[in-house]
Parts: structure tokens; C-alpha cells; sequence
């Protein structure tokens, strides 16, 4: 009774249009590689104040789990709304190769979740990486390729700084003075922190971007969409020295579980041992080794941090803040040495993990971390169930369910389980207890291994022939996924 009255008191606090159709602006924010290493998902001492802060007024999905353990893919599935079931989006290039490519043709219904907002009216704003390129434009790592948009019809405006790095995917690879790993001249190391300011590097012009975006918007008062993806902490681990030396201070732990578990879904770490270190590359690393790499993913959430946090400073100060949804979005988790893994790319629970964040004035100011299960497929209906724009047609089915009764506290939950998919036909399924996993060969269920999440995250006991009745149930989810 009580939460239904906060509700509809905080119903009558919203914008004048916010009862019909385009209710609110959004800012979405992406943050590659960010595993939930958060204030509010446990992370003490904390590397993330400002986002532990949002959560105060978040509906913060503490059981997110993504699409695709890979860059790509799992934004595919975001902007699209289409499970790797359907539309077999399984890599990098997913939205602009082969068959799954979108069209270059305006069609008569939206191909994605931005084009689908801009055609409601909304102005729409890309800064940084929310589909896979780093500006929005179709080049390769080397700088090769016709930069064409990677998501047709989606963005009135692709605002992504350059600095001195000069293009899209240098700023991406980026190591501070203009350099970076595809320049030719041999710049591999794992982590670098000598930038002095924020700006120095190229998430810090990201946030200035979105600032001066954000004050035109005030000016114009035209509703927006402004997609915001921020690099870090993606490899290589680059942020300012500040952050650095902040974080070494830290008494860190090496990775539990670091040594290679008894699981057919383990992998070799490839994109992180490329890079150089002044350290041997053994796997599993030294403890030692363990504990720097892993401070030096942490110093690039801080940075990463304390960007987001200049952002929502902004929104709050030209008042935009009370129109506003904020979606906070890692694109996987991570593995920082458990199951001496490092990196994404496996069918593994800390790979398929990531914040979700979302917050909708009037509505989640007093915060909830809810356990209901969510994936990013429930991004886009979720939005278009709380927006309602007034375009709302869209080219294929969306595979998501709308966490909105979640989020005005009208349900505890709307889906059992969450499911993943991954190369060679692997399937893996979370319930609220159990993440399933198995490889789908010729119709036929293989590898299959089950752990108890409640235990560890960790692949350490496979309990598959233990509890064949938990196996059977969630091997029918994943044949009935729809």
C-alpha cells in the first residue's frame, strides 16, 4: 500500500507530456568490459563513487547478464532487440557484414532501437562506442574502410572527439600524447598511467562532448536521445596517473579460483597476453602479477568513473536531469584471472555478467537493487514501455520482455531464466540458483555442466550428474527460448 502511494505521488511529479507519448529524454551510457565492479554489487574499497551515487536513485539489475560475451554481438543484440537465436549475430562486425548486416535502406519499420527514437522525434546524439566501431563508423583497426554509418538511419548526429589520435579506432587503442596500439609504431603495452588531466586522454574529451551536448539540448529544449559509450576499461589499461596511484594503495587480493578449471568452456586468454608487460606471461600469472593487472583494471573503472559521474553533474545542472532516463550498460563481464581466464569470450557466469543501471525520475528516486533476473534483450521494450515514443514500429519482433513492472515496483520479476549464447553452438543458462551450459551440436546437447551460483561464480563444481531434474528444466528453457 505504501509503495503504491510513493508511486503515484511520484506519477504526478513527472514532466508535463510524461503521462503520453515521448515521455522522456534518454541518456544512455555504455562502458565496454565492465564487469560488476561496483560499490553496489560488493566492490570495498570502493573505485566507483559516482555510480554507487546514481544507484541511490537507480533500479540497479544486480542479475544482468548479456547476450554475447563479445563486443559486437552483445551490442547487436541491444540495438536490435533480436536474440542470437534469430538472428545468428555472433561477431564484431554483426551490424554491417554478411547476413546480418542491416540495410542501408530506409525501411518502413525501425531496424534499431536509436532509429526507432529519432523517428518519434527524438534528436538523437552518438558519442563514443555504443555499437561496436568507436565512432559509429565503419572502419577497420587499421583505419581501413568506406566510414560509412555502422548503424543506418539511427544517429542525426555522430559527435565522437578525436583529439590527437585522429580517427575511431585510435582513440579507442588509445596511450596518452596522440599514440596507440594501430599507429604502426609498435605501441603494445598492457597498461600505461601517465596522463596527467582527464582530457589527456580520450574518455575525458568523450565527457566534454556530452556536456556541451547536453547544454545544447537544454537550449533547444527538443527531447533527445544521446547514446554515450564510454571506452575504459577496455584493454590496454590506460587512465591518469592519479588514478593509478589511488588504486595501488588499495590492498588488493589476487583472483580466486586462478587456476584452470576442469570445464570445456575455458580459453586462452589471447587479446590479453598480446599486449607487452614487463612481467612474465605465464597462466596463470605470478600472485604478484595477478594483483597489479588486476589494480589496473580497477584504476580504468575509476577513471571511467569519474567521467560518468562530470556527466550526470551536467544533466543535473541544466535541469535536464528531471526529464530524463539514465541507463547505465556494460556490454559483458569480465574475467580479471579467475579461472586463470582474462577477458570476455567464454560461456562462463563473470563473462555474461554486467551493471545495469536505470533510472527514471519520479519513479526510482528512492533506488532498489533488485535480484530479478534481466538481459539486455529487455533494454529496448523496457525503454519503449517507459518512453512510449510515438514510433513504435519495428522491422523484426523484439526477443526481450519489458522490466518496467520491475522497475514501478509492480512485479518482483518477469522471466525465470536469462540466456547466452556463444561460439560453436554454446548455450548457457542462468536461473536465480544455476548457470547451464552446454554445446549444441546437430540438435543434440553436449558438454553439458551445471553450476550453483549461489556457491561461487566460479566453474569449480560441475553438478550436472548431481542434479539431472535442475539440468533437464533449464535444457527446456533454453529449447523454448523465444
Amino acid at each position: 500500500m505504501i509503495r503504491t502511494l510513493i508511486l503515484a505521488l511520484a506519477l504526478l511529479a513527472l514532466p508535463a507530456n510524461a503521462m503520453g507519448e515521448n515521455n522522456y529524454n534518454v541518456l544512455f551510457i555504455a562502458v565496454d568490459d565492465l564487469r560488476p565492479e561496483l560499490g553496489i554489487f560488493g566492490r570495498s574499497p570502493t573505485v566507483s563513487p559516482n555510480l554507487d551515487e546514481l544507484a541511490q536513485s537507480s533500479c540497479v539489475f544486480r542479475q544482468h547478464f548479456v547476450q554475447v560475451p563479445t563486443c559486437g554481438a552483445s551490442r547487436f543484440a541491444l540495438l536490435t532487440g533480436r536474440s542470437p537465436q534469430h538472428s545468428q549475430a555472433m561477431g564484431n562486425e554483426a551490424l554491417y557484414n554478411g547476413k546480418t548486416a542491416l540495410s542501408r535502406q530506409k525501411l518502413p519499420s525501425a531496424q534499431t532501437m536509436p532509429e526507432l527514437f529519432r523517428r518519434s522525434g527524438y534528436h538523437t546524439t552518438l558519442i563514443g562506442k555504443v555499437s561496436h566501431t568507436a565512432d559509429g563508423k565503419v572502419y577497420a583497426y587499421n583505419g581501413k574502410g568506406d566510414g560509412r554509418d555502422e548503424v543506418p538511419h539511427a544517429w542525426d548526429e555522430l559527435a565522437t572527439p578525436y583529439g590527437p589520435w585522429k580517427r575511431g579506432w585510435g582513440i579507442f587503442f588509445a596511450y596518452a600524447n596522440g599514440k596507440h596500439r594501430e599507429d604502426g609504431q609498435g605501441h603494445a603495452d598492457l597498461m600505461e598511467f601517465i596522463a596527467e588531466e582527464d582530457t589527456d586522454l580520450p574518455d575525458g574529451l568523450m565527457a566534454e562532448k556530452a556536456i556541451e551536448t547536453l547544454q545544447g539540448y537544454q537550449q533547444s529544449g527538443k527531447r533527445f536521445f544521446l547514446g554515450l559509450g564510454f571506452f575504459k576499461p577496455h584493454l590496454p589499461f590506460v587512465a591518469t596517473k592519479q588514478d593509478w596511484e589511488a588504486v595501488d594503495q588499495m590492498e588488493i587480493e589476487p583472483a580466486p579460483h586462478g587456476t584452470k578449471p576442469e570445464t570445456a568452456y575455458w580459453h586462452k586468454s589471447g587479446e590479453f597476453y598480446r599486449y607487452r608487460t614487463d612481467y612474465p606471461k605465464t597462466n596463470p600469472l605470478a600472485e604478484e602479477d595477478q594483483i597489479k593487472a588486476r589494480k589496473a583494471y580497477l584504476a580504468c573503472v575509476r577513471y571511467t568513473d569519474r567521467q560518468i559521474g562530470k556527466v550526470l553533474t551536467a544533466l543535473k545542472e541544466t535541469g535536464l536531469d528531471r526529464s530524463t532516463i539514465i541507463v547505465v550498460w556494460g556490454d559483458h563481464g569480465w574475467h580479471l584471472g579467475e579461472s586463470a581466464i582474462w577477458g570476455k569470450h567464454s560461456s562462463l557466469e563473470r563473462a555474461l555478467k554486467s551493471p545495469l543501471y536505470i533510472k527514471v525520475p519520479g519513479v526510482t528516486d528512492q533506488g532498489q537493487a533488485t535480484e530479478a533476473l534481466a538481459e539486455t534483450l529487455d533494454i529496448y521494450p523496457t525503454l519503449i514501455d517507459l518512453c512510449e515514443p510515438k514510433f513504435r514500429e519495428t522491422t523484426f519482433s523484439l526477443d526481450g520482455v519489458s522490466q518496467g513492472p520491475v522497475i514501478r515496483g509492480e512485479k518482483n520479476s518477469v522471466r525465470d531464466q536469462a540466456i547466452s549464447y556463444w561460439q560453436r553452438g554454446q548455450v548457457s543458462v542462468r536461473s536465480q540458483d544455476y548457470r547451464l551450459i552446454a554445446q549444441n551440436r546437430n540438435g543434440k546437447m553436449e558438454n553439458i555442466e551445471l553450476y550453483d551460483i549461489r556457491e561461487t561464480p566460479d566453474p569449480v563444481y560441475n553438478l550436472a550428474t548431481e542434479k539431472p531434474e535442475v539440468v533437464a528444466m533449464l535444457l527446456e528453457a533454453a529449447q523454448d527460448a523465444k
